[in-house]
């Protein structure tokens, strides 16, 4: 009896996440092969005929696997140089630089795609106003094109790759590199006859995942791309869905080719990291130990430094400079100085809402995000249920889905459902809920395998119930994970654009969205100041939080 409700109960789980994650890829589906008149739901012919106009498109495909090729080398040689220099080399203030290469995650690819945008626009941008100004002629930098968009991709997709290749360089034996050494092999030789082979199917596990991910991209291309009529697969799917009329099917069939490609690739991700090859860690225990770089160990630091610059330093200070003139230039006059973009953006009633509303729900989807990944996560890691597996691929799945053509989906799935959620906040919560379950499950997971079963077990000897083992054992032992999780949330809600803005409503706006309205509605410098006050809030609510969390560390001690 007690086997065919453990079976009972983890189909039920199983079915209840597949329907929140499947459903609105099933509405995507039906509307890429809807054939028959738009407006009628649902659709009255099924066909390819969408799938087959896609092809007239073939340049907005190209722009995109080009952008997303490029943007790929430059965030894997920005990724493998950075872990590299702080893994295997003596670079000063190492400990600095490694949490420093994880701020571009909290400014998001949005912000310095303003601020890249405000630099190197050809017409108007402060470098090229700066290089004019000399008595140069025609623009020095263009970053509305292809190159300038991967640019800015690959600088905040760099911080994904430093990890994931940084992971594979702490976790590999350095003896090999030392025996390169003493053969009499250069530092250049061995990094790229040693090292380089070693850690290739982190690399190249790296590189699969950020291609996918860059072929998803949406904030860089829409800011960047859009004002020179450059369009990628993400931002023509924004176009077709709202232009008047819609072209609903099109967008649809783009958003599936898109969804496809990013499933496979991420397919094959998911193969290479599991298959346990190029082993260099056994049983025999080793210290990390370092290169010693003499006096190029300030270059080596010149190197991190830079792209921290370049990823975190330079487009704050740019946005700050462009927020505070009445218009922006390269050389103000004091009297063009103006605190009146703060001002204005705080008046501005839309701006409180959306604001409120994104704190509201960040709040909301990292307290209720933590519990629902603590439990997925607890599941799949340690209970007896069956269909614990394809419970893992269905929690990960939305993970394979572009965040935009997630919630085209919804959209057009929740538009078919008698409840008056689309528009609102509510909708808003469930798309955040599901599109970063994959986010809350992994980060937690990560911890939760690091504790020895025997400890839960212990317990369980003990005659202690499973709420008194979750309450007194795993929980207590989890708090680090379960703290960086809601963080994590917190953050990616806040500052989320694919997965609102086709589904906010007039009265629930949320900050992100509105920024990039306000950017090809108004001015630039109200813009600007709108984007630091959001990264602001986000940088006072994670202090806030990390320094609750550590008073109620030192409380409990």
């Amino acid at each position: 009896m007690r086997r065919i409700r453990r079976t009972a109960g983890g189909l039920a789980i199983t079915l209840a996440v597949a329907a929140i994650s499947l459903y609105p890829v099933y509405y995507l589906l039906q509307a890429a092969f809807d054939v028959g008149d738009p407006d009628i739901r649902p659709p009255t012919a099924y066909g390819l005929d969408n799938f087959i106009a896609i092809g007239d498109y073939a340049g907005i495909l190209g722009n995109t696997v080009l952008v997303a090729f490029a943007a790929t080398i430059m965030a894997l040689m920005f990724g493998f140089a950075t872990a590299w220099i702080l893994n295997r080399t003596d670079v000063p203030f190492k400990n600095t630089l490694e949490q420093a290469m994880a701020v571009p995650y909290y400014l998001t690819p949005l912000l310095g795609a303003f601020a890249w945008s405000l630099l190197g626009s050809p017409e108007s941008g402060l470098v090229n106003q700066a290089w004019v100004g000399m008595g140069f002629e025609g623009p020095l930098i263009d970053m509305t094109s292809p190159l300038g968009i991967a640019w800015v991709m690959a600088l905040f997709e760099g911080a994904v790759a430093f990890v994931m290749i940084g992971a594979v360089m702490k976790s590999m034996d350095p003896s090999l590199e030392e025996a390169s050494q003493v053969m009499g092999g250069s530092r250049l030789h061995t990094i790229f006859r040693v090292t380089l082979p070693l850690v290739l199917p982190g690399v190249l596990g790296a590189a699969i995942y950020v291609f996918a991910e860059m072929m998803g991209s949406f904030s860089a291309a829409l800011v960047l791309g859009t004002p020179a009529r450059f369009y990628v697969i993400t931002t023509a799917i924004y176009q077709l869905v709202s232009q008047y009329p819609p072209r609903i099917p099109l967008a649809a069939a783009m958003g599936t080719s898109l969804f496809a490609i990013m499933f496979v690739m991420l397919f094959f991700y998911r193969r290479m990291i599991t298959r346990g090859s190029f082993v260099t860690v056994s049983g025999k225990g080793f210290r990390p130990r370092v290169i010693r770089m003499g006096r190029l160990r300030w270059v080596m630091f010149g190197v991190c430094a830079s792209y921290v610059a370049l990823a975190v330093v330079l487009p704050v200070l740019t946005l700050a400079f462009a927020s505070v003139q009445k218009l922006t230039v390269a050389l103000p006059k004091w009297s063009d100085l103006t605190l009146e973009h703060y001002r204005n953006a705080m008046d501005m009633n839309a701006v409180r809402q959306a604001l409120g509303n994104s704190l509201m729900l960040g709040l909301a989807t990292a307290t209720i995000g933590v519990l629902l990944a603590f439990l997925l996560a607890w599941t799949i890691q340690r209970s007896k249920l069956p269909f614990r597996g394809a419970l893992e691929y269905v929690v990960m799945f939305p993970q394979s889905v572009p965040r935009l053509v997630f919630a085209f989906g919804m959209m057009w799935a929740w538009l078919v459902i008698p409840l008056p959620i689309y528009g609102t906040i509510w909708l808003l919560l469930i798309a955040y809920l599901t599109v970063f379950m994959p986010l809350g499950v992994r980060t937690i997971t990560g911890v939760m395998v690091q504790l020895d079963k025997s400890l839960d077990e212990c317990g369980r000897v003990c005659g202690a119930s499973w709420a008194m083992r979750m309450r007194t054992i795993t929980m207590p032992l989890l708090k680090p994970g379960l703290y960086a999780t809601w963080m994590l949330l917190f953050v990616a809600s806040v500052r989320e654009l694919g997965a609102s803005i086709l589904l906010m409503g007039p009265h629930s706006k949320v900050i992100t969205p509105s920024i990039v309205e306000s950017w090809f509605a108004t001015s630039s410098e109200l813009t600007a100041a709108m984007a630091l006050i959001q990264t602001a809030v986000i940088g006072a609510a994670i202090a806030l939080f990390t320094i609750a969390t550590r008073r109620a560390s030192q409380h409990k001690v």
